[in-house]
């Protein structure tokens, strides 16, 4: 076939996807009906996981899975617009990495809303004024996120489902990089980036800010000032990238969770995180954690952050592979808290398998 008759066909089968898409949106306008008379919620993770599992099953190509399941990422994002809605709060201004997990997560169709720090995601998810927020919980070069820890102590949210992000560092000035004098950031992204600033910069100043998009907007209206942003952050408030992929371990992942008011029902292939304290004594968190071995629960990541009223206690955070209403997770969690001064279940949710 010749490249014109070639376009004609990919023109026709446009005209059939536009007509089988407008199809299935009206199915989803009845859903959201019933979902508003029985006030059931919009966004349902474990039934996000079985429609993207079930559009990798049946793709046999020769778009990879991930292409195809961005499509139906994206067709979902217009189906939550038809249902009702969804405010999704993020860690802003716009540009930061936790607006681009959010918009690849949630996609076009939603609202979002730039939040100054992350305390203030948990408080507007706490107070209803936001349906979902997503906050960054663990870096694989940096570790744990000790704000996002911090507020899960002190807040009532639950996490609902998770995904992980490529994070990429870049500097950006509209100076030469011999004119810097000062680089904002996040204390994570230098953190990230410790050994090329050591190696790049000597004499200037390493200033930590909320974000790194809100890093970017600053330095973009100071002379002799420089960011640690995202690419999009240097679009956004114009700013000339010097430097790309700046990170000192290239395969840097971030994890982010989404957190609201309800944790997600089961999907058959669910993660749980708890937060626990132990008392003061010689092995107890030894003895919490044995309580998942012997149940044959796996344990993929602890962490710990101190305890803000006590000195020299902590507040541990586990992550589980199961569902809280799992029967063995269940008992585990029963016969575990029996080691506590205090055990919470911080949700269950769908286990994120892939990077966006």
């Amino acid at each position: 076939m010749s490249l014109e008759e070639l376009r004609k066909k990919i023109d026709l089968i446009d005209e059939r996807l536009v007509e089988l898409i407008n199809d299935r949106a009206q199915v989803v306008v009845e859903v959201g009906k019933l979902k508003q008379a029985d006030s059931a919620p919009i966004y349902v993770p474990h039934r996000e996981k079985a429609v993207l599992d079930k559009i990798a099953k049946l793709n046999k190509g020769p778009l990879p899975d991930k292409t195809m399941q961005a499509i139906w990422r994206e067709l979902m994002s217009g189906s939550f617009f038809l249902e009702r809605p969804l405010l999704i709060g993020y860690l802003g201004p716009k540009g930061s990495f936790s607006h681009n997990a959010a918009m690849l997560k949630f996609g076009q169709s939603v609202d979002y809303e730039a939040l100054t720090d992350i305390r203030g995601i948990f408080e507007e998810i706490s107070k209803g004024h936001c349906d979902f927020g997503i906050v960054p919980i663990e870096n694989s070069a940096g570790g744990g996120i000790r704000e996002s820890l911090d507020a899960f102590v002190e807040t009532d949210v639950m996490v609902c489902a998770e995904v992980s992000m490529a994070i990429h560092h870049n500097l950006m000035a509209n100076c030469p990089m011999s004119e810097i004098k000062r680089i904002y950031s996040q204390p994570e992204v230098f953190a990230q980036c410790r050994n090329w600033l050591s190696s790049t910069f000597k004499e200037a100043d390493i200033v930590p800010m909320a974000s790194s998009s809100k890093a970017a907007k600053r330095a973009g209206g100071e002379s002799g000032s420089a960011a640690i942003a995202s690419a999009i952050a240097a679009e956004i408030y114009g700013l000339k990238l010097l430097c790309q992929n700046i990170e000192d371990v290239s395969n840097n992942i971030t994890r982010f969770l989404i957190i609201s008011k309800q944790d997600s029902l089961p999907s058959g292939d669910d993660k749980t995180i708890i937060l626990f304290s132990t008392a003061h004594k010689a092995g107890a968190l030894v003895d919490v954690l044995n309580m998942f071995r012997e149940h044959g629960i796996n344990m993929t990541n602890i962490g710990s952050r101190p305890n803000k009223k006590r000195e020299w206690e902590y507040y541990f955070f586990v992550d589980l592979l199961g569902h809280r209403e799992d029967a063995n997770v269940k008992k585990a969690l029963a016969e575990a808290g029996q080691h506590c001064l205090q055990l919470s279940v911080l949700g269950s949710f769908p286990r994120g398998v892939s990077c966006l």
